[in-house]
């Protein structure tokens, strides 16, 4: 039962302290049914009909509210968040909410559970007011998007009759040097590979280092057979279906202007990769694929000098249009063959997913013409940013045309410490789906 004498604000509030309260890290999967139990009776408590999906990983929570018309939005959310790290680098405890100067801070706010609770804010408060939403909506919420989504895409073909949609909402991206957030026709694909190397079959003292193949050193290398120091992906084949950006998003491009000295001081660097600024800088994130290290290790782990057994990598991707995850992988196998390093094992992780765009649909200036009552602007659009989101899955399960906004800003620290949102932008995010939904009672 919604409580119709709470403001949206109020709601807001209330329910993302509660939400927050709940440790729903990504690295912390059996924890998820917990997050995933109380969002599904939030969901019923804001108007909607919930239902918990389950998955060999975590939860997905579906929420349901038919509408006046059948017309039906798919919002999809993740309710899973970084984990928090050490807690000695907060100002305060990561899983309690608290509110300092007009922002939200705690795990979660600005990325996953914030926009997520906002967007259940401005549907409970359209039901409050007028009874019913103008159109039906979809509220899909999984707790695995931070390690790429590995488990959506079978839940959506097993439950593919019953999550109809037309259109489909994310949230991601950022903002634009006036605050106003880039409504994104797309997103980037995301592919996940660990690269290993086997070296003896137990720890040796360093100085056998003149005659024992050392697994880290040669992993070293390999990495840098894949890419240069110009920045450049030197796998063959990598850039074939990687297509320039046509009028129409060179125009879009030259059109947004992103706040890059507060990414700058927010960041700690000093410059863009190259120098890069302006239109360059856009075009770079925009329509470039990407490939990088997330991670080096050595087993087993000493702290003195000594040849390790085993050394991996975490070596990631993000993906264009047309660019396929698992052609990729057979590429980058291929590469590092033909580069002599046949020790090398390629293993493709869990998740991922192509990228997808639908720049031309009118859905998208649908959701453009909506931010004008909140941001007084229609907001800026962009292609694709430098994010990966499981779309995908959407337009290809569903055929719907996507659409991602974004809520978070360049220095609301979503990975790290302090996490942090003002809250007026997550009011502001509820609104702008009020005003969207609206738009369809007025011209479907």
């Amino acid at each position: 039962m919604i409580e119709s004498n709470l403001t949206l604000t109020d709601m807001l509030v209330n329910d993302l302290r509660q939400l927050c309260a709940i440790p729903s890290s990504y690295d912390q999967p059996e924890i998820t049914t917990t997050t995933a139990s109380h969002l599904a009776a939030l969901m019923t408590q804001r108007g909607l009909q919930s239902e918990v999906l389950v998955t060999a990983g975590a939860p997905v929570v579906v929420g349901r509210r038919a509408g006046r018309s059948p017309f039906t939005l798919l919002l999809y959310h993740h309710y899973d968040t970084a984990p928090p790290g050490p807690w000695r680098t907060w100002n305060h405890e990561p899983f309690q909410l608290a509110e300092r100067e007009g922002a939200l801070f705690g795990r979660g706010v600005a990325e996953g559970k914030g926009p997520l609770v906002a967007h259940l804010a401005a549907l409970a408060s359209m039901i409050a007011a007028d009874g019913e939403l103008p159109i039906s909506v979809v509220v899909i919420a999984e707790g695995e998007g931070g390690i790429g989504s590995p488990h959506l895409g079978m839940a959506l073909a097993e439950h593919r009759e019953h999550l109809r949609a037309d259109a489909c909402l994310a949230t991601g991206g950022e903002r634009d040097a006036y605050g106003v957030p880039i409504c994104y026709s797309g997103s980037k694909g995301l592919l996940q590979t660990r690269l290993t190397v086997v070296g003896p079959n137990q720890q040796l003292k360093a100085g056998l280092a003149a005659s024992v193949p050392n697994p880290l050193w040669r992993l070293v290398w390999a990495l840098g057979a894949v890419k240069s120091a110009e920045e450049e992906v030197l796998i063959e084949g990598f850039y074939d279906d990687v297509e320039s950006p046509n009028r129409a998003e060179n125009q879009a491009i030259r059109s947004v202007r992103v706040d890059e000295q507060g990414r700058l001081a927010a960041w700690g660097i000093e410059q863009f990769l190259f120098g890069m600024t302006g239109a360059t800088l856009i075009t770079a994130e925009t329509t470039l694929p990407t490939a990088h290290i997330s991670g080096l290790s050595a087993e087993p782990f000493i702290d003195q000098s000594a040849l390790p057994v085993v050394a991996s990598a975490r070596l990631d991707f993000q993906l264009v249009a047309r660019q396929r995850p698992q052609s990729i992988v057979d590429l980058l196998r291929a590469h590092l063959r033909e580069k002599g390093f046949e020790d090398v094992a390629v293993e493709r992780l869990s998740g991922g997913y192509p990228a997808t765009t639908s720049p031309d649909h009118p859905f998208i200036e649908r959701v453009r013409a909506a931010g004008q009552p909140a941001y007084a602007a229609v907001l800026p659009s962009l292609p694709m940013g430098p994010f990966a989101l499981p779309l995908f899955l959407f337009s290809e399960a569903f055929g719907l045309p996507v659409a991602a906004v974004g809520c978070a800003r360049h220095d609301s620290n979503v990975l790290g410490a302090n996490e942090h949102i003002p809250l007026a932008d997550l009011v502001r995010h509820s609104q702008m789906l009020i005003d969207l939904l609206a738009s369809y009672a007025r011209q479907p």
